[in-house]
């Protein structure tokens, strides 16, 4: 039986990647290593990463003189690390609290200077994306969270602003075109579009690059460090960013960001199509908001969330219950989600309403 891979992260690779990947762990390119035990100081793993960073810019529409790092610590650590080096004791960011890593992120950047709060949705458990915020001029940065994987909400339209954006993309990143030059940092948790869990990517705009700050900072958590060596200034996780390679050749070769973003835009329509025509399921976010790749959704009978549950799994599907904090389902369709599995999923919707409708 086929396994159709919900999950909300680590999340599904495309299956010619993970064939290419395998290879390598055996030898890559017939150099009798591993792509596992190969030094990151090899010439040709020198080429993957600067292929890797090339392939960045290429596809997000940044200029040559954006720096891409690929760095451990999840994206995460990027919640101390963006105000650690960009924001002063006597300074303050922007940011909105539109979900719970959004709210993380926000307490991180409470311990290095002011954070001003403009918007949240949290009264109404993240059900929409603030509108009209107004941005200070003399904030240092606006932080952004593109989509919010537990709730279900996504920035259609990124708010006008004279302020660098800088901008968590963990759960969209490659699924779309982006508006490049409002972002002065983007980063982004590799686990959803990009690859295996393991490695962050950080693209930083020549304004940022350029930034200083009067603060000590650690040596690994300094990007000027990461930017200097090229990042690699200690090992970097060598595999994880093959993968992510891979996977970035993979979303070239379909077409790039305009392609995926179509491919999702389809596959998503049609699902909540289904959740809004289906009397036995609702949505959970606010319409206009709702995200390309995660949709959640729950029972209009919570004694249907059992049953449907077990017929899906009984069907292949796995990874596709809903978060704690929201409950019911969540079906995570990411760039390399095949569009037969989100069919299989409307019919078995649509079979479950017959025998319950």
């Amino acid at each position: 039986m086929k396994v159709h891979n919900f999950s909300s992260g680590p999340a599904i690779l495309p299956e010619e990647v993970l064939a290419e990947a395998a290879q390598a762990v055996i030898d890559y390119k017939n150099s009798g290593l591993s792509i596992l035990t190969m030094s990151h100081r090899n010439k040709l793993f020198v080429d993957v990463i600067e292929e890797a960073r090339a392939l960045v810019k290429e596809l997000l529409g940044l200029s040559n003189e954006h720096q891409v790092l690929f760095l451990g610590g999840g994206a995460s650590s990027q919640f101390f690390m963006v105000p650690m080096n960009f924001l002063g004791a006597n300074q303050f960011a922007s940011y909105t609290d539109t979900g719970t890593w959004a709210n993380k992120a926000i307490k991180e950047a409470k311990n290095f200077g002011e954070v001003k709060v403009l918007a949240s949705s949290k009264e109404s458990t993240y059900s929409f994306i603030p509108k009209d915020i107004q941005v200070p001029s003399d904030s240092q940065y606006l932080h952004l969270t593109s989509n919010n994987t537990i709730y279900g909400t996504q920035y259609h339209n990124f708010p006008e602003t004279s302020v660098p954006i800088v901008c968590d993309m963990s759960s969209d990143i490659f699924s779309r075109e982006i508006p490049a030059e409002k972002f002065g940092l983007i980063y982004a948790g590799a686990q959803k579009n990009m690859g295996p869990a393991g490695v962050t990517m950080v693209a930083l705009s020549p304004e940022f690059v350029e930034r200083k700050i009067d603060r000590v900072i650690p040596t690994m958590l300094n990007y000027q460090t990461h930017i200097a060596e090229n990042a690699m200034f200690n090992t970097p996780p060598t595999f994880p960013i093959y993968v992510s390679l891979l996977t970035m050749r993979w979303i070239k070769a379909q077409g790039g960001l305009k392609a995926m973003q179509q491919k999702n835009d389809h596959k998503a329509a049609i699902l909540y199509q289904e959740i809004d025509r289906n009397p036995l399921f609702r949505g959970t976010v606010a319409v206009e908001d709702r995200s390309r790749m995660n949709v959640c959704f729950v029972p209009e009978n919570v004694e249907h969330e059992k049953p449907f549950f077990d017929l899906c799994t009984q069907n292949g599907m796995i990874d596709f219950k809903g978060h704690r904090s929201v409950g019911g389902f969540r079906a995570s369709i990411y760039n390399a989600m095949p569009l037969s599995s989100i069919e299989l999923m409307i019919s078995l919707m649509q079979e479950f309403e017959k025998k319950n409708g």
